[in-house]
Order: C-alpha cells, then sequence, then structure tokens
C-alpha cells in the first residue's frame, strides 16, 4: 500500500469539497464563486509547492517557525477578511450554518495519522491524539450539522460544544506535531519525528485544511454569539 499516493488523493478530494462548498457558499453568483474558488485553488498551489520543495524543512532554516507562520497567517487573513470586506461579511451570515458543520466531515481522513503511526512514520503522541481526534470530530459533524439544520431546542448547546472541542483537537495537533518536529520548538523526542508533515502530500492538512477549518470554527463562535446576542 503506497500511503502517500492514497493521502495524495484522499487530500486533494477534501480540498476540493472544501473549496466547492466555500465558494458556492460564500458567493452570491457564479462569478463571485468561481473568483473565490481560484483564490483558494492558488493558495492549494502554493501549498503543494512548498511541500514538493520541502521548503519548510528545518534544513532551510524554516522548519517549525515557518510552518506555524503557514498556519497562523491565512487564518488572520481569512477572518480579516470575511469581518473587513462588507460583501463577503454579509455572504458569511448568509451560509447555512450546517453546511459550515458539515464541512468538518473531511476530518474523518484523521484515520491517516493512526495509520501513519501505525506504520512508523509518525510519533505518540501526535499521531494518535490528531487521529481519533479528527476521526471523532469528523464522525459528530454529521449529527450536529442536523440538528444545526433542524434548529431544535438544544441544537445550539451541542453546537457550542461540538466546536469547542472540534478547534480544540487542531490545536493540539498543531501543537503536538510543532514539539515533536526537528527544529527549536521541539519538546518531545520520540521518533519518528513529525518531520513528514512538512512534506507532500502531508503538508496540505497543515497548510491548507488547518487553517481553513480553524477559521470556520471561529466563524461558527460568531454565529453562535450573534445568535445568542439576537
Amino acid at each position: 500500500m503506497n500511503t502517500d499516493l492514497i493521502g495524495s488523493v484522499e487530500l486533494t478530494a477534501s480540498a476540493a469539497i472544501v473549496i466547492a462548498a466555500l465558494s458556492i457558499g460564500f458567493g452570491s453568483n457564479p462569478l463571485t464563486r468561481f473568483r473565490l474558488a481560484v483564490a483558494l485553488g492558488i493558495w492549494f498551489v502554493v501549498v503543494v509547492i512548498l511541500a514538493a520543495t520541502r521548503a519548510l524543512y528545518n534544513e532551510h532554516r524554516l522548519g517549525t517557525p515557518g510552518l506555524g507562520l503557514a498556519i497562523a497567517l491565512p487564518i488572520a487573513i481569512l477572518c480579516l477578511t470575511v469581518a473587513r470586506v462588507q460583501s463577503l461579511r454579509e455572504a458569511f451570515h448568509r451560509v447555512p450554518l450546517w453546511l459550515l458543520v458539515g464541512l468538518h466531515t473531511v476530518r474523518l481522513l484523521g484515520v491517516s495519522f493512526v495509520i501513519l503511526f501505525a506504520a512508523g512514520r509518525l510519533p505518540a503522541p501526535f499521531a494518535p491524539v490528531a487521529g481519533w481526534g479528527d476521526i471523532f470530530v469528523g464522525a459528530t459533524a454529521v449529527p450536529v450539522a442536523w440538528l444545526a439544520y433542524r434548529q431544535t431546542v438544544n441544537a445550539r448547546g451541542i453546537l457550542l460544544i461540538w466546536n469547542v472541542i472540534g478547534i480544540a483537537d487542531l490545536i493540539a495537533a498543531v501543537g503536538l506535531g510543532a514539539t515533536s518536529s526537528p527544529g527549536p520548538l521541539r519538546l518531545i523526542f520520540a521518533e519518528p519525528s513529525s518531520a513528514i508533515m512538512m512534506t507532500l502530500p502531508w503538508l496540505l492538512i497543515p497548510g491548507f485544511l488547518v487553517p481553513l477549518l480553524v477559521a470556520v470554527h471561529i466563524g461558527i463562535f460568531a454565529r453562535l454569539m450573534k445568535r445568542n446576542a439576537g
């Protein structure tokens, strides 16, 4: 079994699903949807180039700090852009809440972390925590999205709890990945390290999917808080 090849197919498909859903959800007309899809597609290609050239490998002096920037900067740009651009802000409030939740079903691919750990290519506790955490959030995204769609009485509380768990899982995964990767931030010296997360196709997870999913989590919090204020 070629884990990297399968991972490439799965991650590309997941990225395509997220790009399509966000473009359709945020775009009020075909042109806007096309522009959003192109912008996200360019970001995807940039991450692929970074992974293929191993630009974030520690020997290139970027390493973990560079990866941290590749995660944090897009989150900040996405949130600020939506908050400051009126058309996107209005579109954000029109996107069905169930769609934002349902996007997280792509996190079922957390099984890849479990497989890589079993194959001796990723360390503990990073891989098991990230893998099983993503699997849980991805599996529960469907029933939680259904509750959001039905707008049941207890939906808001369940949505809030699920959202906290979902973003905490991503933060824990990023933290454990950073501290088990070669570089100045390394605190966990179990072998193998998490260095493969900076290569193709695995960089697509922290470099593309994680920032998008964190931004979506933040968006869900914003929607829930606005609803509560209302």
